[in-house]
């Protein structure tokens, strides 16, 4: 028995010590959307406040910027959590996360001035406020927004705003769930990061290009398609540098057209690269069941008993309290030059000229750099610090967060510390091959 309690008490430890190792950054919580066709004028009376540094772009759309605190804990492994609770919104509505990368120190934006990424899709539930569950969890494994988070040119040019977007429309509940007659909220937000990790220094060998956001994806509108009639759609991007790692990352959902439109019928999609396919898939699940128990509104498209899985696949391109599928196009090594990606759903059909497939994608990869081939041991530091690097080191510069420079120094591989105070300190490295790191560094 005593062995036995050893190994438990020895697990409660580990499992101790990943608990602890854990970040948790809670950007929203609980904020409440309104009726995303009115405006933020017409309904000034009844909107709740919202904490300082938080901001409502539109009765649909919240908005806040993270801390340098914040960004630094987005490292390593990143799972991305939203929580919708019900308000007096009943029906199946599209949610987005977005990041918005706004010019530093600005004290607001608007949404159409700035360059913006989606990163997590979601679809509510048919929900009735007054029967539970009456939350509904989406969960997302986004591990390659480190990338984008901890990038040094972004983050030296811009500060990054978090978005949750959720469309919704009180109209229906207003007659159908009590207590919600006259109001205009609809959903209630919550959105957390959990992550692995604490940067401990800038990426400097990034290739971000951002190429749609929400793009109407149809075959009837100019500018939606490249060809009238025809749901295609080619777009290129040119980067400088050879890159390992590369990807794009896509997001679609079917929406839309009334009667037998294109979310109910499920379509192949192709995706090509210089016109070599990357990708071939159809949208949905293989049951929507599993989502049921948050349906609790009897107006949905669940009906009272359920469904086959062929019954569901025959119809349904996306679950009510189901996310949408991020897709990670893995495109490995690529040369510098000019790429074309095309995306194609040769058998979309839009009755009456209705409906579209919201499109957001975005491109990214490493460079050849070596620069974050750069290690700085031990740290935290006592006295002294080593530089370890894949080329001879340049010039090291140390500067306070607060951006003071302390130190300057060329051709050296050693830094004493022994004189400075204890906290944490950046420290840029520069190769004599021309590659530029900056790193954190604790000191004791």
């Amino acid at each position: 028995m005593r062995k036995k309690l050893s190994f438990f008490f020895a697990g409660l430890i580990i499992l101790s010590a990943n608990l602890k190792s854990q970040n948790v950054v809670k950007v929203f919580d609980k904020v409440l959307f309104y009726d995303g066709y009115s405006t933020l004028d017409k309904l000034a009376s009844e909107i709740v406040p919202l904490p300082a540094g938080f901001f409502r772009l539109k009765t649909s759309l919240i908005t806040t910027k993270l801390s340098e605190a914040q960004l630094n804990q987005l490292s390593g492994t990143i799972k991305l959590d939203v929580v919708i609770k019900a308000a007096c919104d009943n029906y199946d509505r599209a949610g987005h996360v977005n990041i918005a990368f706004v010019p530093k120190n600005a004290a607001l934006y608007s949404p159409d001035s700035v360059q913006r990424i989606e990163i997590a899709r979601f679809i509510t539930p048919f929900m009735n406020k007054n029967i539970k569950p009456d939350t509904v969890p989406y969960s997302f494994q986004v591990d390659y927004l480190q990338h984008i988070f901890q990038d040094q040119t972004l983050r030296e040019n811009y500060d990054l705003w978090i978005e949750l977007d959720l469309f919704g429309v009180p109209y229906a509940a207003n007659t159908q769930v009590a207590g919600c007659s006259g109001r205009n909220d609809t959903f209630f937000g919550t959105l957390t990061f959990t992550t692995s990790e604490t940067a401990n220094f800038l990426e400097t060998d990034n290739v971000f290009i951002p190429l749609y956001m929400q793009h109407g994806f149809n075959n009837y509108k100019a500018g939606s398609t490249d060809t009238l009639g025809m749901t295609i759609l080619n777009k290129t991007f040119s980067f400088e540098k050879n890159l390992i790692d590369a990807q794009l990352v896509l997001i679609t959902s079917n929406h839309g057209a009334n009667t037998n439109g294109e979310e109910y019928n499920r379509r192949w999609h192709y995706v090509y690269i210089d016109g070599a396919e990357v990708l071939k898939y159809k949208p949905g699940r293989n049951s929507c069941e599993p989502f049921r128990v948050y349906n609790t509104q009897a107006n949905g498209i669940y009906g009272s008993r359920p469904r086959t899985d062929a019954t569901w696949q025959s119809f349904s391109n996306w679950c009510p309290g189901d996310v949408i599928d991020t897709r990670i196009i893995n495109l490995g090594k690529l040369q510098a030059g000019n790429y074309v990606f095309t995306i194609n759903v040769p058998d979309a059909v839009f009755p009456e000229q209705q409906g579209n497939f919201p499109l957001s994608l975005y491109f990214q990869g490493k460079t050849e750099n070596l620069g974050n081939n750069v290690v700085l041991y031990p740290n935290p530091v006592g006295s002294s610090f080593l530089i370890k690097s894949s080329a001879a080191v340049s010039s090291v510069l140390i500067t306070t967060i607060s951006g003071q420079n302390i130190l300057k120094a060329t051709n050296v591989s050693t830094i004493d510390m022994s004189a400075f105070a204890q906290g944490i300190y950046l420290v840029s490295v520069e190769l004599v091959n021309g590659s530029k790191s900056v790193h954190k560094i604790i000191k004791i």
